[in-house]
């Protein structure tokens, strides 16, 4: 039953499934995170520190889950299809509804192997500790940058989930780490990497852009991106043959297209209509904007 659930997400576009265990996450991971959260590194994401005890035991999410279904889907760009503004996971579709239609057979999949079984998908907007599971589940290694990193595949993947109420057999984390050789802590613009894993997202250049509101520190600069970063991920030795995106994220010529002057001009309207179904509404228009001035 299981390798049929993980054959139906590869079939669905995973590059990677495997299945664990719906427990507690342990004292240890527990720990580093709220010490992470003590220390204000999540900056303004003020919504992590909400839903703590759903964050420590996911079958809140699903009254008796049993089992987490963990994938990985590509969205890694090829040279030609880069933008100079924009990170590699937001030219194309909006990820949460794309994973969210090609996780939708494989629920049904689940539900009909275990006849009275339920599910639940989640895409990044449950409290879900997504790298945590994945890694639990033996998908791959958390790096120094923060990023999973599925072996030859690499750390351009979106992740996604699905509860389920079925015992499954369950992967083991990978054993070793991703190699530490410290290019993402070296390369990051903001320094946001301290070298031992964890991250101060007040100096990362993909939370200022995105998720951050009001104006930038003096010290940041935009000479490239402005919406995203991507650096610590593209001097990682495990993107090197990072799997190609799904046909859902490779870039539309509306934002490929776009130039800093075409933004700064840009009205409400026209946001709305370049970036329906897209993830950089995330920043809403004012955001944008901002980024594209400095």
């Amino acid at each position: 039953m299981t390798g049929k659930v993980i054959q139906c997400a590869l079939d669905a576009g995973a590059v990677a499934a495997a299945f664990a265990p719906c427990v507690t996450v342990d004292d240890e991971h527990v720990t580093l995170y709220n010490s992470w959260l003590g220390r204000g590194a999540h900056a303004g994401m003020e919504y992590m520190e909400r839903y703590g005890d759903i964050r420590r035991d996911p079958a809140m999410l699903l009254d008796g889950a049993r089992s987490i279904l963990c994938c990985a889907f590509p969205y890694a760009q090829s040279r030609d299809n880069r933008s100079d503004l924009f990170a590699d996971y937001a030219v194309g579709d909006d990820y949460h509804e794309v994973l969210r239609r090609r996780l939708t057979p494989v629920a049904e999949k689940m539900q009909a192997l275990a006849p009275g079984s339920q599910t639940r998908i989640c895409v990044d907007t449950a409290p879900l500790r997504e790298r945590y599971w994945a890694w639990r589940a033996g998908l791959g290694l958390i790096g120094l940058n923060n990023q999973l990193i599925v072996p030859s595949i690499g750390s351009k993947v979106f992740l996604a989930e699905i509860l389920w109420t079925a015992p499954a057999d369950y992967g083991t984390p990978l054993p070793g780490d991703c190699g530490r050789c410290g290019a993402c802590v070296k390369a990051c613009p903001g320094q946001a990497l301290d070298g031992k894993g964890s991250i101060n997202c007040s100096r990362c250049l993909s939370y200022l852009t995105i998720e951050h509101r009001g104006e930038l520190p003096a010290w940041v600069a935009l000479p490239g991106r402005i919406y995203g970063c991507d650096i610590c991920q593209d001097v990682c030795p495990h993107n090197r043959h990072a799997a190609n995106a799904l046909p859902e994220f490779r870039p539309r010529p509306s934002i490929q297209d776009l130039t800093r002057k075409a933004i700064c001009d840009m009205t409400q309207a026209q946001f709305s209509s370049v970036f329906t179904h897209s993830a950089v509404k995330r920043a809403k228009l004012a955001g944008l904007q901002r980024n594209a001035e400095k």
